[in-house]
């Protein structure tokens, strides 16, 4: 696997939660520098030495709603 991709929301109670996409690896922090952290550590526990995906990315979705 040469990447992964990690859908970021934020969370209602504040702070982003990442969930990687076609692997089973969560993580959330309340900054997205925070979490940039948390995701690289989530993958180098989840991968044995040397099968983590060299490339890393993060999709964040960012919601806003306008009312009238």
């Amino acid at each position: 696997m040469s990447e992964i991709l990690f859908l970021v929301e934020e969370a209602p109670e504040g702070g982003y939660i990442a969930r990687a996409a076609g692997q089973a690896i969560f993580t959330e922090a309340d900054t997205l520098e925070e979490l940039r952290r948390n995701v690289r550590e989530a993958v180098e526990c989840h991968f044995d030495d040397g099968q983590a995906p060299a490339v890393i990315r993060l999709h964040i979705v960012h919601e806003e709603i306008l009312a009238g």
